[in-house]
């Protein structure tokens, strides 16, 4: 099982959404004790069938205000769509999402595009992995098998693609697992050439900049980039361990469980402060180290592509369960937008699905 974790969920969003909750806790308390006091208002003010006299035939009239009805939208409806409290309730509320990635190119539902299937021509995929999306609402995918990047505006709409070509070595290419982009906007891949792994930069026009190989290993490598340092981090599973590069290559640091714990290291991604988390396949679980490499602790999830569950999975730094977007088949690799969009590869039928809001 592949996991793929991004954070999305930062401090002052969860403050804000615990100040929203106690908002709509304190209006709900509120809504109710009025519905209470209408209530017995209302009850002296119906008339009953034998007080109709004159205005025989006429339906009974409320004479003031009528009883207050919560309506499907209410308050406590959007608390637990911020707050989910058991499987039910998210089962419910991220119904919209389920099936978004069932079909090819421009399939929308509820706001959701799914865009790509099974190909070779331009917007089309093979076995899609990492994805990354630019200040810029583009999105870089890893088209795996197609040896390429593609790209596609968050609507969905096809732009470019171009070739992962690895510079030094007579344009041969690379089957890229992973993308990444810097604080200056340019690309970052991992991926797998005949003799050896690669990690070459790349403009977002597709130019090769630079680059530098990694020993082959046998299992797919995921790359990040910590924006404070510019450092490159990749993972070896074949190790146990994330390594840290500067741009030229030259390794810094290597990363690793005190006890051995992370054998099988996924997704990689680094926060503001410059933690390193790392999704394990093995355990299913997220290890976060500080970034000079000392293990913090270990969390359930942040967020997290369920790939066998064919879910993303949202949790707080803490590990506290948030909710569940239903993505459809075999979820891959995942990315967050400048707008907060999430953008999730799916590697079972090749495609790439946007939500705008999950």
């Amino acid at each position: 099982m592949t996991l793929r974790s991004k954070l999305i969920i930062s401090e002052n969003r969860l403050m804000e959404a615990l100040e929203t909750n106690e908002v709509l806790e304190e209006k709900l308390q509120q809504a109710q004790e009025y519905a209470e006091k209408a209530a017995k208002q209302v009850t002296s003010h119906v008339m009953e069938p034998g007080d109709v006299g004159d205005n025989l035939g006429e339906d009974p009239t409320v004479t003031e205000k009528e009883t207050p009805r919560p309506d499907s939208g209410s308050k406590s409806d959007k608390r637990e769509d911020i707050f989910g409290t058991g499987a039910t309730e998210q089962e419910r509320h991220t119904a919209e999402a389920e099936g978004a990635a069932s079909g090819p190119t421009g399939d929308k539902k509820q706001g959701v595009i799914t865009f790509g299937g099974e190909g070779s021509e331009p917007g089309k995929f093979d076995y899609p992995r990492g994805v990354v999306v630019s200040p810029g609402n583009e999105i870089f995918v890893a088209d795996k098998n197609n040896r390429r990047v593609q790209v596609h505006s968050t609507e969905g709409v096809y732009l470019r693609h171009f070739p992962t070509v690895v510079p030094g070595t007579g344009d041969k290419d690379m089957e890229p697992h992973d993308v990444c982009m810097d604080g200056n906007d340019t690309l970052w891949v991992v991926g797998r050439g005949e003799t050896s792994d690669h990690v070459v930069q790349y403009s977002t026009d597709g130019t090769a900049m630079a680059g530098f190989g990694l020993k082959k290993g046998h299992h797919f490598r995921f790359i990040a980039v910590d924006m404070r340092t510019n450092h490159i981090l990749v993972t070896d599973a074949d190790k146990g361990e994330v390594q840290v590069f500067r741009p030229d290559g030259s390794l810094v640091r290597t990363v690793r469980h005190p006890r051995g714990e992370m054998k099988g290291p996924g997704y990689v991604t680094v926060d503001g402060k410059g933690n390193i988390l790392v999704s394990e396949w093995g355990t299913h679980s997220v290890y976060v180290y500080d970034e000079s490499g000392k293990f913090l602790f270990h969390l359930g999830h942040i967020l997290v592509a369920d790939y066998g569950n064919e879910r993303v999975q949202i949790f707080t730094r803490h590990g506290e369960f948030v909710r569940t977007v239903r993505t459809g088949p075999e979820p891959e690799g995942l990315a967050v937008g400048p707008e907060g969009q999430l953008v999730v590869t799916g590697w079972f039928n090749h495609t790439v699905t946007v939500f705008p809001n999950y």
